[in-house]
């Protein structure tokens, strides 16, 4: 049965099965559980059959495969995902009501989404058993989770691989404030791992590639988290021109020497540039429809996910720690200030008064 985070026909937005968990405290989660994998790519690129690719490896291999649809709009998806936004809000009842277009309802609706999307991290906290000893530096919260979920899955294998799908348009997910929050979150609690789709056989005019590398560099930087670039369709373009590409600038340089159109000056500009990029970035052929390069797909995730723990783990646990103190420091200059003005108030009050009596004493 398909867990879900509420379903109500009613409404767009339906009430939770349950409360809403309180957010999660206390130290950092430690060097286990699953790896997250958030699929992201271009409309057209294949993400959803890759999607069902991998499900489909995974289960084969006799791995618990976890999937997460976080398109409320597509009518359909192929791997049976166990959970789904569609199953918490009505894509088709949020653009009814508010009156919006096809990409608006998509957009509300992820946004409706995230208000909720601390049960879906208790769900997978739960499914994976993160908490399960009650010690070591785990929260009181995390512990009883952690008891609970080994009795409730207790004899189920452990679980390796959260894989999420986005919606089709990638700018929804990527750039929206929702998108962010998702992301956030499943990174605070998880190893996560952006994976960017790309279309090989579009990319192989060197324009159309170069516009892939600095979307993906975009997102890089904004996640903040290791990204693999997993150039999809290999069964019908071999992308042995693209990681070329990638390791060696001159040839994109020659690819590029009988265009003479701006889109292409501008390219051999950025090539250089990306240099830099490129060198640390994760590849992997591979292909939704025959499978294959899925072995080494999943061998370039979990090299991610070690980098995550290695360098961005860290990172992450201090943009955390700087914020609360930022927080603390501002809730203490509020609580100083506070008291300056009544103490000034005080003051105002008392010679205010004093000056008052006199005045009127002088007037009679």
């Amino acid at each position: 049965a398909k867990p879900a985070v509420a379903h109500n026909n009613r409404d767009a937005m339906a009430e939770p099965a349950a409360e809403p968990a309180p957010a999660a405290g206390g130290s950092a989660p430690r060097r286990r559980g699953p790896v997250v994998v958030l699929v992201v790519g271009m409309a057209g690129t294949g993400k959803t059959s890759l999607m069902h690719a991998l499900v489909a490896h995974l289960e084969a291999q006799g791995s618990p495969a976890y999937s997460i649809n976080l398109d409320p709009a597509v009518s359909t998806v192929p791997y049976g995902g166990n959970l789904d936004v569609r199953d918490t809000v009505d894509y088709k009842k949020v653009m009814s009501q508010y009156n919006l277009g096809p990409n608006g309802a998509i957009v509300t609706s992820l946004n409706l989404f995230a208000t909720r999307f601390d049960q879906v991290i208790d769900i997978l906290e739960r499914r994976a058993g993160v908490g399960a000893s009650a010690g070591e530096g785990s929260t009181g919260r995390e512990g009883e989770r952690g008891e609970a979920s080994g009795k409730a899955e207790k004899g189920e294998p452990p679980l390796e691989y959260i894989l999420v799908d986005t919606p089709g348009q990638i700018e929804i997910f990527t750039w929206s404030a929702s998108g962010g929050i998702i992301t956030e979150l499943l990174a605070s609690s998880f190893a996560t791992v952006v994976c960017y789709v790309v279309d090989t056989p579009r990319c192989a005019a060197p324009p159309v590639f170069m516009s892939n590398m600095l979307y993906a560099l975009s997102i890089l930087y904004k996640a903040k988290l290791p990204m693999l670039l997993a150039f999809n369709k290999a069964d019908v373009a071999d992308p042995a021109f693209a990681v070329e590409w990638m390791t060696d600038f001159e040839a994109f340089h020659a690819a590029l020497e009988a265009d003479s159109s701006y889109q292409a000056s501008l390219s051999r500009s950025m090539c250089l540039v990306l240099d830099e990029f490129y060198s640390g970035l994760k590849h992997v052929g591979v292909s939704a429809v025959t499978g294959q390069g899925l072995e080494g797909f999943f061998a370039a995730v979990d090299a991610a996910a070690e980098q995550y723990w290695t360098n961005y783990r860290t990172e992450l646990d201090k943009r955390i720690a700087d914020k609360k103190r930022r927080e603390d420091e501002a809730r203490t200059a509020g609580v100083e200030s506070l008291k300056a003005d009544l103490a000034e108030d005080r003051k105002k009050a008392v010679l205010g008064g004093g000056g008052s009596s006199g005045g009127d004493g002088s007037g009679e």
